[in-house]
């Protein structure tokens, strides 16, 4: 583009932009759809992001989950007391003073209302070794005292305590035949055991008849370079008939349904709610040709080209995508991050809880989608500018 058509294009832009005053009206409306594309967007797609997140914060690659082979979850699963124990001989598993660090679990799934609307829902309830704190990088109880071993007590944690009734220490609640003290409230960074009841994994042997089994085996390795010669050791031994995952390999595997199915909506609604940002930006647009029909046929009757006339308008229609789709972005902000709240996991039927989450890359996603609806209603409007005959752009009032 030659300096000539470049200077062109500066000029009827500029001249554009400060015309934007004279229909603030239209203008508003646009950048208002926009922005409630954009925020709607960022809230839909900040619940996968915060599912995401607290699976990938639980998920450490040197600590491996050993199941049943064939089983996709803990809920499917079922190891042996002898099992257990070949397993936990491994010497690729890290010793500590107290010696291995491995712990046998047991996992099933109570019913406990929800704050929010008084309704059962389905929460976690875990029976863990003596070692099994020291499998999550960041357990620490933060309210109360630890459950006793073979007691009838549970400690709760605190994403799980927010989101449910009655998770409180010193509450007695009765699952099964059960009566249970809830003794203590622990939190783990924000990762997915947040959203777990514990206990000790006997006494939820002895409370649901389970008998000297468990459902997963959880070890620490030497290091994360040991995953494989662990499993490789695992399944080739004929005692065993098991599989093996990095903590971090298995809490990605359940997320992939549900973080699926939010930004298989999310994108469902951004189109939907897209389309109607687009009519408001093209409705914007076409008044604004048609209200300067007398100004861009007097440009190009004194020289300028259609080039200059259709990058003013669509600057004028990316200009209101990039304020409409700021804005939205801000409001979603400040509207949902850290905002807690909990969802089924449908790959174990149980709750879990989280914060939703609104990051840099998802906000930078919006945005590029909010510059796109208005380069798009911007387009029809601004060709239209272009074509229209000299002659009739002068007979405009």
């Amino acid at each position: 583009m030659s300096n000539n058509a470049l200077a062109q294009v500066a000029t009827v832009t500029a001249m554009n932009i400060r015309n934007m005053s004279a229909r603030a009206a239209s203008s508003i409306v646009a950048l208002v759809g926009i922005a409630g594309v954009v925020a709607v967007l960022v809230g839909v797609l900040s619940i996968g992001e915060g599912f995401r997140a607290v699976l990938d914060d639980s998920g450490a690659r040197d600590v491996a989950i050993v199941l049943r082979n064939g089983a996709t979850d803990e809920l499917g699963s079922n190891l042996t007391l002898a099992q257990t124990r070949i397993i936990a001989d491994n010497i690729l598993i890290a010793r500590d003073a107290e010696g291995i660090v491995a712990s046998p679990e047991l996992y099933v799934v109570v019913d406990v209302p929800m704050k929010s609307t008084g309704t059962a829902a389905n929460v976690p309830l875990r029976g863990v070794g003596p070692q099994g704190p020291k499998l999550r990088q960041n357990f620490k109880i933060v309210a109360g005292r630890m459950f006793r071993p073979g007691m009838f007590e549970v400690v709760v944690g605190r994403g799980a305590s927010l989101q449910f009734e009655g998770l409180t220490v010193g509450n007695t609640l009765k699952w099964g035949t059960t009566e249970w003290t809830i003794t203590g409230i622990f939190e783990d960074a924000g990762s997915i055991a947040e959203s777990e009841i514990w206990t000790n994994d006997t006494a939820l042997q002895g409370a649901y008849n389970r008998g000297p089994s468990y459902q997963s085996l959880r070890v620490k390795l030497t290091s994360a370079a040991a995953v494989q010669p662990f499993k490789d050791a695992l399944t080739a031994d004929p005692r065993l008939n098991v599989r093996v995952f990095t903590e971090r390999q298995y809490y990605e595997e359940k997320s992939q349904t549900l973080v699926a199915l939010v930004s298989t909506v999310g994108a469902v609604i951004a189109v939907l709610m897209g389309l109607g940002a687009v009519f408001a930006a093209l409705n914007t647009m076409y008044s604004a040709v048609s209200a300067r029909s007398r100004e861009i046929a007097t440009l190009r009757a004194l020289g300028f080209g259609a080039v200059p006339v259709v990058t003013s308008v669509l600057t004028e229609g990316v200009l209101l995508g990039l304020f409409g789709g700021a804005v939205g972005a801000t409001v979603a902000y400040f509207a949902f991050n850290g905002v807690r709240a909990s969802t089924m996991n449908f790959d174990t039927f149980s709750q879990v809880s989280f914060a939703f989450t609104v990051t840099s890359s998802l906000i930078l996603q919006a945005l590029l989608y909010a510059l796109l609806l208005g380069l798009l209603g911007g387009l029809l409007p601004s060709l239209r500018a272009a074509r229209l005959p000299i002659a009739t752009g002068l007979r405009e009032l």
